[in-house]
């Protein structure tokens, strides 16, 4: 049976790689911006980098260009403003589109999980969250303004969690 973790991806320096290298971990996979009213959530997201890493957890970034021309940087300098403005430690992967035509085959499948409300569908803006489970099955869908620390993003990170 073919998962999330068998999709083919690219980091941001280039490098071929899946979410297989995060296998039997916990996954957040947002859709990251530089220029966005959004962006601060990068502070939340590396806090709970550094707070459930050794617990078998980890964001994973992927910056995308499709909402508002909001990520125009090249790769170097996403990683720039990343490392140097919130200290990113968690993966990034390479700009990609998660809507349209061109829409990165991971968003393809996730864009089929509803959130809470029961809604599935295109992403809708910058710093869309999705929770993957250690086993490469998106679990949980979380809209751009549900800040990374919202109890039902934490609560969904800590049932999910390797025992």
């Amino acid at each position: 049976m073919s998962t999330l973790h068998d999709i083919p991806l690219q980091t941001l320096d280039g490098t071929a790689t899946t979410l297989a290298e995060h296998a039997g971990k916990v996954v957040l996979l947002v859709n990251v911006a530089s220029k966005c009213g959004l962006t601060p959530q990068y502070e939340a997201l590396e806090r709970m980098q550094k707070q459930y890493a050794d617990r078998g957890f980890t964001v994973v970034g992927m910056p995308c260009n499709q909402f508002g021309a909001q990520e125009p940087g090249s790769a170097e300098e996403i990683a720039t403003f990343c490392s140097t403005t919130y200290g990113v430690s968690f993966p990034l992967l390479a700009k990609a589109d998660v809507n349209g035509a061109n829409r990165h085959p991971l968003y393809a499948e996730l864009t089929q999980l509803a959130d809470a409300e029961g809604e599935a569908g295109d992403i809708t803006w910058n710093f869309e969250k999705f929770l993957i489970s250690g086993s490469g099955e998106a679990v949980a869908r979380f809209r751009p303004r549900v800040v990374p620390e919202a109890d039902e993003v934490v609560g969904a990170i800590e049932a999910n969690l390797p025992r």
